[in-house]
């Protein structure tokens, strides 16, 4: 399997390369479509679009999509949980992104610096202007490690006991320091605020906490959830469960502090709380998830809401103003009001494509919207998991609960799905553009 997939990624590093040349000797400075980013919903989008113009009948030019991102790797980052638990090594959630573009996706290996939606085009870092009939944004968002004082320090010192499963750098030292620690004060924190998967600052929790009691360890080790958020988790039917589990486990928790500084030397974590007083906690662990927020480069454009967010329509993905309407965004960096997962993405992705397909092709959207949806498959211990899924106004929305029943029972088969299912469909399918969430390999039919 391995060296079957070794061979398909090198073709395709080939093919991507030769259009990369292409693109950066070539006039063509227009293209039907421009993604920006590169990510899970840039790729999943990009091909997703080619496949639809294609399926009606009116294919598109090899190079007429073009994707923009001056990455060298493309990361799964749902895998980075399972880094941290200690159940796969890093270098399964990370390839070379030219290797992963179909020889009719176009890849340029430059990062946007400024929008001009009044003329369809966009300016690059090296200071070239691409133009578009369709722009899809798909950039993801800014993970704010500098907002939380000694954390980058804490982070390089291998010596701290600070970790995190929210970078690619970092998340195999969450590891190292769960499986390492014998003794003492583990912390582990969640901002206010949007971040990606919301869930995963409870995740890795719970694994160490099962890991900890699996060898010995749980009656030597405190285990404290400091969120700053004010529960457990965003939709209360789950949250409700979730809390009942952290008292059931003798887990401590305090809600609405926020960790705003580490001092690594002296092994102290400073939280604000809801009333603006600052608490000082001791630890010998903590794991940091970091605050996070738009990016600085959509940040005070024509296409950002007041926050950052690219501001489209919640149901259509189109852009809000009418005067954009040949502007599109899903994922991290949307201002769509949902949890924001690589889940929600697989919704997102074919609604954005079928209203992208109609508005170039009639001039206006069709019937296809996104309800919202969105998942995090809540890892408790090794050998279950509880699947929180949910829709807009953080409504549960079950896929398994007709045939299982209730789904905050924790699930030995949910477990493999995040564990082993979810990362084979990701770089199989997914990031090909063939896998649609809930419909799984079956693209969703819109009436």
């Amino acid at each position: 399997m391995l060296a079957a997939y070794g061979r398909v990624t090198t073709a395709r590093a080939s093919q991507s390369l030769a259009l990369v040349r292409y693109a950066s000797t070539s006039t063509k400075e227009k293209f039907r479509v421009l993604v920006i980013g590169g990510g899970s919903g840039g790729l999943s989008v990009a091909n997703q679009i080619y496949n639809r113009f294609k399926a009606a009948g009116k294919p598109l030019n090899a190079g007429d999509v073009v994707v923009l991102d001056a990455a060298d790797y493309h990361y799964y980052q749902p895998g980075w949980t399972l880094v941290g638990a200690g159940l796969r090594p890093k270098t399964d959630f990370r390839r070379p992104l030219a290797s992963l573009f179909p020889s009719h996706i176009m890849h340029i290996a430059e990062d946007v610096k400024s929008f001009y939606p009044e003329t369809s085009s966009v300016m690059t870092t090296s200071g070239r202007t691409i133009s578009y009939d369709s722009l899809v944004v798909a950039a993801g968002l800014k993970t704010n490690w500098d907002s939380i004082a000694g954390l980058p320090q804490a982070l390089a010192d291998p010596s701290s006991g600070v970790s995190s499963i929210y970078s690619y750098d970092t998340c195999d030292k969450v590891w190292y320091d769960v499986d390492a620690l014998r003794s003492g004060n583990a912390i582990f924190t969640q901002p206010a605020g949007v971040i990606k998967c919301a869930g995963a600052p409870q995740k890795i929790m719970w694994m160490a906490w099962d890991r900890y009691q699996k060898s010995g360890r749980g009656s030597n080790i405190k285990i404290d959830f400091m969120t700053g958020m004010p529960s457990m988790f965003s939709v209360k039917k789950y949250s409700d469960v979730l809390n009942a589990l952290r008292v059931e486990r003798g887990i401590g928790a305090e809600f609405q502090h926020s960790l705003i500084s580490i001092d690594a030397a002296n092994r102290k974590a400073a939280f604000k709380k809801a009333d603006g007083s600052t608490v000082e906690r001791d630890f010998t662990l903590l794991h940091v998830a970091p605050p996070m927020g738009p990016l600085d480069f959509i940040k005070g454009t024509p296409i950002a809401d007041a926050t950052g967010w690219v501001e489209i329509d919640q149901a259509t993905l189109r852009h809000v103003k009418p005067e954009f309407g040949n502007i599109f965004a899903l994922g991290d960096c949307s201002s769509l009001p949902t949890s924001k997962t690589a889940a929600a993405i697989t919704s997102q992705a074919p609604v954005l494509t079928e209203n992208l397909f109609s508005v170039m092709d009639t001039g206006k959207v069709c019937s296809a919207k996104y309800d919202g949806y969105t998942s995090c498959p809540l890892l408790t211990g090794y050998g279950e998991l509880m699947l929180a899924e949910f829709k807009y106004g953080l409504v549960p929305k079950e896929s398994f609960a007709n045939y299982l029943g209730d789904q905050t029972k924790r699930r030995r088969l949910f477990y493999h799905l995040k564990k082993d299912l979810f990362p084979w469909a990701y770089w199989n399918r997914m990031v090909d553009g063939k896998w649609f969430g809930p419909s799984g390999p079956f693209r969703p039919k819109f009436v």
